[in-house]
């Protein structure tokens, strides 16, 4: 019976689905990696948090902050907000998130006669390629 039961637990962690899903108005919200929010009016603070262990065992990093972005995101498109910024690190499974409304900005040339910028490369740059998550 003990190993019954011994076998079962992974078995059942496998099959966990935690529900965390991109709302439809939240998917105009953009993730400011970069920082670059400096001509954006900010909004306010969002603070999300997942569960990043189960019992003894500490979840998966990546999905753990996949689900922190998409829960960021959510909750800036219902402060109207139009883009995230994270302002930390996760710490056990919470992480503090900036909201901003940037608006659609779209870069023009300093000068009308300004050659027109390279054609963007195709090839991912220092080899990584992102992919979006499945809904």
């Amino acid at each position: 019976m003990r190993k019954i039961l011994f076998l079962l637990i992974p078995l059942a962690l496998s099959g966990c689905d935690w529900g965390i899903k991109l709302d439809d108005s939240a998917r105009n919200v953009r993730t400011a990696w970069n920082g670059d929010v400096g001509s954006c009016r900010e909004q306010g603070k969002v603070t999300v948090s997942v569960t990043s262990r189960i019992g003894p065992v500490d979840r998966n990093d990546l999905k753990v902050r996949d689900e922190l972005e998409v829960m960021a995101r959510n909750e800036a498109a219902k402060m109207g907000a139009d883009t995230v910024k994270p302002l930390g690190e996760p710490n056990n499974g919470s992480q503090d998130w900036g909201a901003y409304t940037c608006g659609s900005r779209t870069l023009t040339p300093a000068r009308s006669d300004a050659a027109p910028p390279p054609p963007a490369s195709t090839t991912p740059q220092g080899g990584f390629e992102t992919v979006p998550l499945k809904n």
